[in-house]
Order: structure tokens, then C-alpha cells, then sequence
């Protein structure tokens, strides 16, 4: 079998095809992959955040359909960095390069666009659908939360949580708290047996660095703290918009602690959705037997890496 290892914002997967019944793995064998070569301990090349299932679709819109497992093994609706990703592989697999992906929740539009810088192979993808529905997060209250203050998780923070469709916790901060453990006390508590989040919910901090710039910092539901989170970017960007003063289709730059992405919320009959547009990056080609990867014998892997790492920390390197 032939896997890549990818990442969108440093928010790395191991992409792996299972368009073709040769090449089809079972549920049990998925399972077997995610815990042998997903590890940041042990796993394969350095572990990642998860695995991308690149799947035929089920709907005639879409040319391909993506699943996301995360390294804890639970399933998230959506990604928006790996959906860069999974857009790419589509694109060279198909030579398309404007299609809809099938996601959990919904078909998304994904194009090809120009490059952020040399060697950066960059995609836009389209984020959606986006609720505050006490019910799509789950949230366990009738009333959304838009802006508030959560006495059972501090009496300092304002927050919004908003489905995008993966449900995000998302909090305005000085640079102090956005680094600070009580971000992590926090993330952690709404993540682990608690009365609002029955499911969990991925919790960012934001800062506003200026007009259209944010910084997004982000802990995950199922993985931790992660380089980058596409969905939370976006649904940071959406906050900004409603609350602190941007203006619906206006790009905003987005840095994150793996790179930078943009992103564009449009407003539509009183719905919303964003595009997110960053860079889809192999890092690596890795070839060999399935039973090489369950059985944790990574020395006999051909693995291949390619240069665009390089080219995406040039890239980083003239952004901070």
C-alpha cells in the first residue's frame, strides 16, 4: 500500500486512498493503522493528528468523499486543513481542479488556487454549514451562547460556541491568556465529563492582532493542542466578523501556531459560510506491505520525503 504523510498548517494526517476494492482496508485494520502510526510517541515518522480516508462518493456532486479519524480514534465531522489536503490528492488523482468533496454533513466546494509562495501547492476550500443551535453542538442549554460569560468555566472570558459544522468553543483574549494554562484548564474541562459540552468541543483563544488579523490557538476534541485547526480558524473568523467589527467577504489573515491561512466569511440570507485557503503539503511518500504498518516494522518502509517541507518553512520563515 502507498500513503502519504500531508498537513495544512503543520496539522498533519496520514492520507490514505481507499477509492479501489484492492485496496479497501476493514474497520478493524483502520483501527489497527491509526493506533500503530498515528502515536507521537512511537508512531511513523513522528505520528500525526490523525488519519484522511480518501472514499468514493455516495453523492452525485462529488468526486470523492473524506473521513477523518482522529489519533484518539473517534470520527470528526469535518476538517478544513486535511480537506486542503484531500482536495489536492483529489485534484492531481482526477485532474480537476475545481469539485465539491463529500464531508459528513455536507458536499463542500474545493478549487486549486495560487500558490501563497513557491513551492507552497496552496487550495481554497469551502466551510459549511455553520449553526448556533444549542442542539448541532451539542450544548446543553436551550439558548445559544454568543458572547457570554460561563460561570462554570471562568468569570473573566466571554464565549461564542458556533458548529462549523465540527462544534467550536471559541474566546477573544489578550496574548497573556491565549499562552496561559488556564487555556488548557479550561479546554480540558469542557473535554472530559462536564454539564454544558456532553460530546466535548474544540476550544480556541483568539487574539485580534489588527484590523482582518488574528492569531488562533487551538485545543481539539480527540487530539490536544494542534499546530493549526482549519474549522476553528474559520469559525474564529466568523466570530471576528459579527462581534469585533470586520466585514463579511473581506479576506482575513489567520496566523496559527503551524503557518498562516486566509479566510473570507460570506453572509447569505441570514446563513453563513467561509472559505479557507491554505497550503495542502506531502511531506512524505511511504510505500510498503499493510502488514509492515500493523506490525510497527517501519525500517522496511520505502519512504520517500519530498521537498515541499522545505519550501514551507522558506515560507514560514518570511511570515513571523
Amino acid at each position: 500500500m502507498i500513503i502519504q504523510k500531508v498537513h495544512g498548517s503543520e496539522n498533519d494526517f496520514f492520507l490514505i486512498d481507499q477509492m479501489e476494492d484492492a485496496t479497501k482496508l476493514s474497520s478493524s485494520e483502520i483501527e489497527g493503522l491509526r493506533k500503530s502510526i498515528c502515536s507521537r510517541e512511537t508512531g511513523l515518522l513522528g505520528g500525526a493528528d490523525g488519519l484522511l480516508l480518501v472514499e468514493e462518493s455516495e453523492q452525485n456532486t462529488a468526486i470523492g468523499k473524506m473521513r477523518v479519524i482522529n489519533s484518539d480514534g473517534s470520527e470528526a465531522s469535518m476538517c478544513g486543513n486535511g480537506l486542503r489536503t484531500v482536495a489536492r490528492y483529489l485534484s492531481e488523482k482526477t485532474q480537476e481542479e475545481t469539485f465539491k468533496v463529500e464531508t459528513m454533513f455536507a458536499d463542500l466546494k474545493v478549487r486549486k488556487t495560487a500558490v501563497l509562495a513557491e513551492g507552497v501547492e496552496t487550495y481554497q476550500v469551502e466551510i459549511s454549514p455553520v449553526s448556533f443551535d444549542p442542539q448541532t453542538i451539542p450544548l446543553n442549554q436551550k439558548e445559544p451562547i454568543i458572547n457570554q460569560f460561563l460561570p462554570a468555566l471562568s468569570s473573566k472570558i466571554r464565549f461564542s460556541a458556533v458548529a462549523v459544522p465540527n462544534p467550536h468553543l471559541i474566546a477573544f483574549v489578550d496574548h497573556e491568556l491565549l499562552m496561559s494554562s488556564e487555556f488548557e484548564r479550561i479546554s480540558r474541562l469542557v473535554n472530559e465529563k462536564n454539564e454544558l459540552f456532553p460530546d466535548g468541543v474544540n476550544v480556541s483563544f483568539v487574539e485580534i492582532v489588527a484590523k482582518n488579523e488574528l492569531f488562533v490557538r487551538t485545543f481539539e476534541r480527540g487530539v490536544g493542542f494542534t499546530s493549526a485547526c482549519g474549522t476553528a480558524m474559520c469559525a474564529s473568523s466568523l466570530m471576528y466578523d459579527l462581534l469585533y467589527g470586520g466585514q463579511f467577504y473581506e479576506v482575513i489573515t489567520v496566523r496559527n501556531v503551524g503557518g498562516l491561512v486566509k479566510t473570507v466569511v460570506h453572509e447569505e440570507e441570514g446563513t453563513y459560510w467561509m472559505e479557507l485557503i491554505g497550503n495542502a503539503t506531502v511531506s512524505h511518500e511511504i510505500e510498503g506491505e499493510l502488514e509492515l504498518f500493523l506490525q510497527h516494522d517501519f525500517t522496511k518502509l520505502h519512504i520517500k520525503e519530498t521537498r515541499e517541507q522545505k519550501a514551507y518553512e522558506q515560507f514560514l520563515s518570511t511570515i513571523h
